[in-house]
Order: structure tokens, then C-alpha cells, then sequence
């Protein structure tokens, strides 16, 4: 065998062993969120929590909690569709009742007006004491981000610990994505999507990887193997 099939078979088997050993890292990181996806569902299916048992909690865990909303200190997030629809989600501090801080709540979505994209809808905030279900998150959700859209009314994204600053509210270091209105009709949809750990993603790297490994190989074989055979038969 010639210096250059030499090379060429080390090149081959090299490239095959990354791409295959790139699959089964992938087919690791999925096997992670798996484990990660049970914990969380471990977390939903748990006993709700109420006002006194927010210390340390984990996210993903049921919360059923009761106090008053801040509303002059509504956010209003910009770009977040829902069911195929522009609009914004509404993020309202709710003092917690028996308590001296707060807690940021991603209330729901309200459309936005395509005829004034600065205009705000209608939204009704109950006065006094209400109670709300939901789910912890670790901070609102999140969009791209330009730059310069993190103050004012409407913005692009939240961050909980300026915002603390900025408001004087001791807010937790927790977010509640509400899943009930608790029975007061503010107009908000709570179509929120489930919790994407980015399982498929991984399975999908871990085919590509295979697939390219098992390319390299057919290449090797074919242009190496196969293909001077048959150029030396008569």
C-alpha cells in the first residue's frame, strides 16, 4: 500500500471515530435531559406550595399563592408570540401576603395593536387580595435583544435583580408563570408552552454525527476499494 493510501485510510478512520464519537456524546446529552425532564416532572407532580415555603424552592414546582398585585409596576415584554399571534407578556409584582417581599408573575399574553405597535391593551388588575396558581420559573422568559429595549413600560427583557433596584421592591429570586386567573377575568391567554429541554435537538446532532460517520466509511470504501476493482476488470 501506498504512502497516500496510508494517509487516506488514516484520514478516514480518524474523521469516522470524531463523527461517531460526537453521536454518542450527543446521545449523552440527551440521556441528561431525559434524567433532567423526570426531575422536573417529579417537581409538577408534587403538593403546591403557599406563601411561607418559597425559601430554596426549585423551579418547575406548583405554587398556589396569595397577595396583591403592584400593578403600577406592570411590564409589559414585547415580541412574544402566542398562537401564531404578536403580543406581549404581562410580568406584575405581587406582594405576598404575611410577607415583606414580592415575587415577579408572568400573568399571560395580551395582542398588540397593529395599527399603534406602542399602544398597550386593556388589562383588568384586581385590587385587594387574590390568589393565583402557577409554576416557578427562574426568571421571565427570554427574547433576542437588540439593545437599549430593558427600560420603560414595554420592554424586550426583564432582569429581576435591576428591576428590584429600580422598583424598591424586595422581589424573591423567583418567578411564578400563572397558570389560573383564579376566577377574575383579566382577558390574558395562558396558552404557555411546556418546558423545552431541547431533547429532540439532541437525537437530531446525534443522527447527523452517525450518519456522517457512516459517509466517510461508504467514501473510503467505494473510492478505494470497490472503484479500483472494478477499473481493473476487463
Amino acid at each position: 500500500m501506498t504512502a497516500r493510501r496510508w494517509l487516506l485510510l488514516v484520514a478516514a478512520l480518524l474523521g469516522a471515530t470524531l463523527a461517531a464519537r460526537l453521536g454518542i456524546w450527543q446521545l449523552d446529552r440527551a440521556s441528561q435531559k431525559v434524567a433532567l425532564q423526570a426531575a422536573v416532572d417529579a417537581e409538577t407532580a408534587r403538593p403546591p406550595l403557599g406563601n411561607g415555603d418559597l425559601t430554596g424552592t426549585p423551579v418547575h414546582r406548583r405554587v398556589v399563592l396569595r397577595g396583591s398585585w403592584v400593578a403600577e409596576r406592570t411590564i409589559w415584554l414585547d415580541n412574544r408570540p402566542m398562537d401564531g399571534r404578536a403580543g406581549f407578556y404581562v410580568v406584575t409584582p405581587l406582594r405576598l401576603a404575611g410577607r415583606s417581599d414580592a415575587i415577579l408573575v408572568q400573568r399571560g399574553w395580551a395582542p398588540r395593536s397593529q395599527a399603534d405597535l406602542r399602544q398597550l391593551p386593556p388589562l383588568a388588575t384586581p385590587a385587594g387580595e387574590v390568589e393565583i396558581t402557577g409554576r416557578l420559573a427562574a426568571s421571565p422568559s427570554r427574547a433576542y435583544e437588540l439593545g437599549g429595549g430593558s427600560t420603560g413600560t414595554i420592554r424586550q427583557n426583564l432582569d429581576p435583580v435591576a428591576f428590584a433596584t429600580e422598583s424598591g421592591l424586595a422581589l424573591l429570586p423567583l418567578t411564578v408563570v400563572q397558570t389560573d386567573a383564579g376566577g377574575a377575568d383579566d382577558g390574558l391567554l395562558r396558552h404557555w408552552p411546556a418546558p423545552d429541554l431541547g431533547l429532540h435537538k439532541h437525537y437530531g446532532y446525534a443522527f447527523q454525527w452517525f450518519a456522517l460517520c457512516a459517509l466517510i466509511l461508504a467514501l473510503y470504501v467505494w473510492f478505494q476499494l470497490v472503484r479500483p476493482r472494478l477499473r481493473r476488470q476487463p
